[in-house]
């Protein structure tokens, strides 16, 4: 799982590591800190696939500028479908 700062809380990631999901979240500054007082080492996170996560959030942005897939007003899967297509065609 790759996420953002918002959610390195120690019980989300307890949470996740208990259900042995490997996760890619970067620590905040003052979990950082924290870790420091303890002598604890930091949490490892794979900067690479936390920057690959930006190419999907830059996806789903571009369909969120469009109303008609924003609302579902096409309710037939293939009208959704292509209409999707040719937004990502439009790139």
């Amino acid at each position: 799982m790759v996420a953002d700062k918002g959610y390195s809380a120690r019980t989300f990631r307890f949470y996740l590591r208990r259900r042995r999901i490997k996760t890619t979240i970067p620590e905040r500054v003052d979990q950082l800190a924290g870790r420091r007082r303890r002598r604890e080492r930091p949490c490892g996170s794979d900067r690479v696939a936390y920057r690959r996560r930006n190419v999907v959030e830059r996806c789903f942005h571009r369909l969120k500028q469009w109303r008609g897939i924003t609302t579902r007003y096409d309710k037939r899967p293939d009208r959704y479908l292509a209409v999707i297509t040719l937004i990502w065609l439009d790139q």
